[in-house]
């Protein structure tokens, strides 16, 4: 007998979004459900807001922050490993972790606790095309910094010697080498079910393969609108508090 769908509600001064977590992203579902059975969410509000974008929300910090106060520091005291499924997208009313830039967390590990909930926005099968082309072309430049880094030491004696010619040499070599590798690799291309969601529903699919989704909205996608459309700050922070409470169902 199939085990029963872990959900959760999010009540807010808006309204109720009740979303179901994908068991395929099991350390995600179990967290939130976690932290959720304890009120870890109860009084936190939904601190940032862009338009067509996203609403993003569990900053423990944001409890009973003051007006104006910059949020979105805040964590559990703790990261979850990356758990992104190629089969689970952006779409509007997905739900994913916040986690810090690549930059800072080249294994893209998830927050303990901040999540957003999708709204995004419906694309034009040909923007959609031109974004493809994109990703192709930043997965040459991730390569690259890979190779980059192989030979760190050479290009630091390139560059202690002042040899622009070498520098400028292996940067070719690795450049070649960059679109050699990509070229063996399956270059990358929205599934149908991705361009059927990103073309009539939407959502934010240049975020896909790049942050973890562990569930979706299944009733309420009407308060995310009614969200998404509220005065916000320089911050991106509503200008009037919405403040949310997580239970499990």
């Amino acid at each position: 007998m199939k085990e029963k769908e872990s959900q959760i509600l999010i009540e807010t001064t808006l309204g109720n979004i009740k979303i179901k977590l994908y068991d395929d992203t099991p350390r995600h579902r179990d967290n939130i459900l976690e932290l959720a059975g304890k009120g870890f969410y109860d009084g936190t509000l939904f601190h940032r807001i862009i338009k067509e974008f996203m609403i993003q929300g569990g900053d423990p910090d944001s409890k009973n922050a003051p007006a104006g106060k910059s949020l979105g520091s805040g964590d559990a005291g703790y990261t979850l490993p990356a758990e992104i499924v190629s089969a689970h997208y952006h779409k509007r009313g997905a739900l994913a972790a916040a986690r810090l830039s690549d930059q800072v967390n080249p294994k893209k590990d998830s927050s303990g606790c901040q999540f957003y909930i999708v709204t995004g926005k419906v694309y034009k099968p040909a923007a959609l095309n031109k974004l493809e082309q994109s990703i192709n072309m930043g997965r040459e430049n991730v390569v690259f910094e890979q190779l980059v880094n192989k030979k760190i030491d050479t290009i630091k004696e390139y560059r202690l010697a002042r040899n622009q010619k070498g520098l400028m040499a292996l940067q070719e070599e690795l450049i070649e080498q960059a679109k050699q590798i990509v070229a063996t690799e399956q270059p990358f291309k929205f599934t149908p079910e991705q361009t059927e969601a990103y073309t009539t529903v939407g959502g934010a699919p240049f975020l896909d393969n790049e942050y973890t989704v562990y569930g979706e909205v299944i009733e309420g996608l009407e308060i995310i609108d009614a969200i998404e459309k509220v005065k916000t700050d320089g911050r991106d922070r509503p200008i009037e508090d919405i403040n949310m409470k997580v239970s499990v169902l």
